[in-house]
């Protein structure tokens, strides 16, 4: 539950916005990279979870690369400091201009995801005079027990290369002098909960590791990807993952060569749980069979319950001690009848001019947002106290 004393600091500020609590968000940085370094890991954080600029400043501080999927993304890893050589550049759809540009910044790696997009990297390299560093994208197979809208480790999903075109993937590597094949890439989905996943996951990588060394190919990385998930039912029993026993089951089951070095792509599981999205209660809507809560915040400011029909916890964080407790389905303004944060919420009644607080929305919250409606630019508020 929110801090009574920050409650009424945020009365006077205007909803809807963004708070991240920063010290969270450090406590998490320090837990990973504790968990991390011990086991010689390599940590890029991905872009697409939140690219709220304090927030990647903090990120950055700690050391960690970057995982990202635009060359938006690329460019922004290169304002905040990271470093070239720990940037990961993954994406089904680079362009050209996206491909050039990281090839001049002489990033760390190319995810490439299928023989067409390895082609056109090897022919822009050429033109550029510039090495590009990549490794191969492999479907594995493995079915990440998610949502079917963020699992892309499946045979029928468009991320990837299939096993079956490996073959012509490596002969045009080794035909250009520009390509430089450096090592494997997987990302099975997102949210996984399940560490058995992950164990199936390392006995895949495995089996390709393996069969390169046979092809010849002795590989200097692993990219693992990521997926971690957060507990969104309980954030504030659960607001640190357990990044211990996930770094754990690679540690155990990822058959690693003495000089290969493992990454990781980890993006929700460091910065879900720091960000609440702050709503106002505008007017509370009684029907024949249910009672409904219109907020000041809708889809254009989260997105996943609409996309995704996800979980988020919703407090009223302007209630009494003591209040009635309520049903009530959380709506927003937006004119789509999707546009809904929670059905049958159980809260302490609400009133006009509550503040609602739904939880765990750092992580493709904020990133998510747009302006449809022609809704005002989301704002934030940040908590820092050490």
């Amino acid at each position: 539950m929110f801090d009574p004393n920050l409650t009424r600091q945020l009365e006077g500020v205007e909803t809807p916005f963004y708070y991240y609590d920063l010290d969270l968000l450090k406590r998490t940085l320090e837990t990973v990279k504790a968990a991390a370094e011990k086991r010689n890991f390599h940590i890029h954080y991905a872009y697409k979870a939140n690219y709220n600029e304090r927030i990647l400043h903090w990120i950055n501080a700690y050391g960690f690369g970057a995982d990202c999927v635009s060359g938006n993304e690329v460019k922004k890893a290169i304002e905040i400091g990271v470093h070239p050589d720990k940037i990961a550049f993954a994406g089904v759809g680079k362009t050209d201009k996206e491909i050039r540009y990281a090839l001049q910044q002489e990033i760390f790696s190319f995810n490439v995801e299928s023989p067409e997009e390895l082609l056109v990297i090897g022919e822009l390299a050429v033109q550029e005079q510039r090495t590009a560093r990549i490794a191969l994208r492999i479907n594995p197979n493995v079915d990440a027990q998610t949502h079917h809208y963020i699992t892309t480790g499946l045979d029928e999903n468009k991320f990837g290369i299939m096993p079956g075109d490996l073959p012509e993937c490596i002969a045009v590597a080794k035909a250009n002098p520009y390509l430089e094949l450096h090592g494997i890439h997987f990302h099975i989905g997102s949210q996984i909960l399940e560490m058995n996943v992950f164990k199936s996951l390392c006995i895949k990588v495995n089996e390709w590791n393996r069969w390169f060394e046979e092809h010849g190919i002795y590989l200097r990385t692993l990219n693992v990807g990521g997926g971690l998930g957060v507990d969104y039912k309980q954030p504030d029993e659960f607001p640190l993952p357990d990044f211990d026993a996930y770094f754990s089951v690679f540690e155990q089951f990822l058959e690693k060569r003495p000089n290969q070095e493992v990454h990781f792509e980890i993006g929700r599981a460091i910065v879900a749980q720091c960000g609440t999205l702050i709503s106002k209660a505008l007017y509370i809507k009684k029907g024949i069979k249910k009672h409904f809560v219109i907020l000041d915040a809708g889809m254009t400011e989260l997105m996943r319950p609409a996309l995704y029909q996800a979980y988020h916890a919703i407090e009223n964080i302007s209630a009494k001690t003591g209040a009635v407790q309520l049903h009530y389905d959380i709506v927003g303004p937006i004119c789509e009848s999707s546009d809904s944060f929670g059905k049958e919420v159980l809260l302490p009644e609400v009133h006009r001019g509550d503040l609602l607080a739904i939880r765990t929305a750092g992580a493709y919250g904020e990133v998510m947002s747009s302006r449809y409606n022609l809704r005002d630019e989301i704002r934030h508020y940040f908590k820092e106290t050490d």
